[in-house]
């Protein structure tokens, strides 16, 4: 979720894109991170939740409320209901939707489905970002392929978050793992910096590309959202009439992993782990 978006009217709810950054990286004090990484574990306890509720029959409009009830036992709120206008408190993308698919009472989940739910909160003024994607009953060989590629880029990611590199260097073991075992990294959306803000910079993109923030070095304090989104047939997307929910351009099975990732001295810690 983020401040730029593509299609001037669409009020999507954009990771970041690819256009230059002006402003610097907020680097966050210790304290800082202490309070993100309590706000993360409220997102993986949100998470944990939804893969407990998880089952064919369920409503995505019942997992935006199970995840509503979570927030308020411990203290937080949505950072995603009424930015830009969302209108849900979790974003819950089915099958060939990628991202930003909202919660409905109609949408009855199926075996066989997968989903990606995106879990945003705000708690003592700074953000929790994490989305998964999971299997509702048994997934298809291809749904199971796609869920393990994707995050195994995630973590291929992670693993270059170490203080001297580059961010570059994040998004090309991303983009590796992905198109290695044949599948297509979304160019439209990227990871991006966190904190009191969702979107802060740097972006981050899940490829090697045009990147104007591509060659900043990483420092012990920089918080970003690592976030590959990955489709099996094609990596172009598009938006659907209500200008939130985006899929594959193709309606191929679409997956996104993403996790709330701070840099220190001693390497990546991921602050939205339970």
């Amino acid at each position: 979720m983020r401040q730029m978006f593509q299609r001037g009217q669409q009020r999507l709810l954009r990771k970041q894109p690819a256009t230059p950054r002006r402003n610097q990286p907020i680097l966050k004090s210790q304290r800082e991170i202490q309070i993100m990484r309590e706000a993360g574990r409220v997102v993986a306890r949100i998470h944990a939740a939804m893969r407990e509720a998880l089952r064919p029959g369920i409503s995505t409009w019942e997992l935006d409320q199970i995840a509503l009830e979570t927030m308020q036992k411990y203290d937080a709120v949505s950072a995603f209901l009424g930015y830009r206008g969302y209108p849900a408190q979790i974003c819950t993308s089915v099958n060939e939707e990628l991202v930003h698919g909202i919660p409905n009472k109609d949408k009855i989940l199926d075996d066989g489905d997968i989903i990606s739910i995106d879990v945003g909160v705000r708690y003592r003024g700074f953000i929790g970002d994490s989305g998964w994607t999971y299997a509702v009953g048994e997934p298809s060989d291809k749904a199971a392929h796609l869920m393990q590629v994707t995050e195994a880029s995630l973590m291929a990611g992670i693993a270059e978050m170490v203080v001297g590199k580059r961010i570059v260097d994040v998004s090309r073991a991303v983009q590796k793992v992905v198109e290695d075992a044949g599948l297509h990294v979304v160019r439209e959306y990227t990871g991006h910096g966190v904190g009191r803000q969702m979107h802060e910079p740097p972006q981050l993109l899940n490829y090697v590309g045009n990147d104007p923030d591509g060659n900043l070095v990483m420092e012990a304090g920089l918080v970003v959202a690592i976030e590959p989104m990955v489709q099996i047939g094609t990596w172009l997307t598009r938006t659907l009439r209500d200008e939130w929910t985006v899929i594959s351009k193709d309606h191929s099975l679409a997956a996104h992993f993403e996790h709330t990732v701070a840099i220190t001295q001693s390497g990546p810690e991921i602050l939205t782990l339970p």
